[in-house]
């Protein structure tokens, strides 16, 4: 598994899982739940969650799935914008934690820009911190002017990641945002690498997929993956699927592939409004 590396020098798989909508389906779990542990026993060790997935349903399927194996992993949540206040964000985290069944987060993240001033966030991050029960924050959904305001804030510069969406249809953060956070050293991880399948049927992906005996999803997967700048969090909710797309990192993609999906998918040449879903 490749690397990247965090503002503070850990390093973190490029490749993780992430669990929207995981969780909800009681027929599914005992898959979701193999899921979870392929993906760790194969070194896609960083599961993403929030407390809106399910209404913690998803941090409570990890939490069964990592039962003995919580220092396997590393995890990342997200607490609510309306949760975001100095004691909300720590009675938040508080229920996650409960909800894992952990006694700490790896990273907890703003899940966007909300209406509790950024400081109050920011003080209960770091009360956190502090307290033992995160080791990292950051932040998710957040424009090049979203983080401009954070790093201009009393210990906003200790922020170690940006999530927002990302892929080969959602190119819009190479204009400004993702150039900015790599000039600082902040990876972003992108949700939602595949655009939730939508993507597949391009005819420039199918054809690089039989080119190398891949699938679609592979091919979309590896171009978010093309270097160790970013960090890639697409669902999968069976130990099939998380093979499949761990083998994607496999496809050796060559410069002339990286120009036929620029031609069928064109990077910006403006600056656009951030996406999300």
């Amino acid at each position: 598994m490749r690397n990247t590396q965090l503002p503070s020098g850990e390093q973190l798989p490029v490749l993780g899982l992430g669990t929207w909508h995981m969780g909800e389906r009681p027929q599914k779990r005992q898959d979701e739940i193999g899921a979870i542990r392929y993906a760790i026993d194969h070194g896609m060790t960083l599961i993403d969650t929030a407390e809106m997935y399910g209404d913690g349903a998803a941090e409570a399927l990890i939490g069964e799935a990592l039962a003995g194996r919580r220092p396997e992993a590393f995890i990342v949540s997200k607490v609510l914008p309306h949760h975001a206040t100095r004691q909300g964000t720590v009675v938040a985290c508080e229920d996650s934690l409960r909800r894992l069944g952990t006694d700490y987060l790896d990273m907890y993240l703003l899940h966007w820009p909300g209406p509790v001033p950024l400081d109050e966030t920011l003080e209960a991050f770091d009360a956190l911190r502090r307290a033992g029960k995160i080791r990292h924050w950051g932040v998710s959904n957040f424009d090049t002017s979203d983080m401009e305001e954070l790093l201009s804030l009393q210990g906003g510069d200790a922020v170690a990641t940006n999530q927002v969406l990302y892929n080969l249809t959602r190119r819009g953060i190479e204009f400004d945002l993702l150039p900015w956070c790599r000039q600082r050293k902040i990876p972003v991880m992108a949700y939602s690498p595949l655009e939730q399948g939508r993507l597949l049927g391009n005819s420039a992906l199918q054809r690089l997929a039989a080119e190398y005996s891949a699938t679609p999803a592979q091919i979309a997967l590896r171009w978010v993956l093309r270097d160790d700048l970013t960090i890639a969090l697409p669902k999968a909710g069976t130990p099939d699927h998380v093979e499949q797309l761990r083998s994607a990192l496999d496809i050796p993609l060559s410069t002339q592939d990286l120009a036929a999906l620029d031609a069928a998918f064109p990077p910006p040449k403006r600056k656009r409004p951030l996406e999300v879903i």
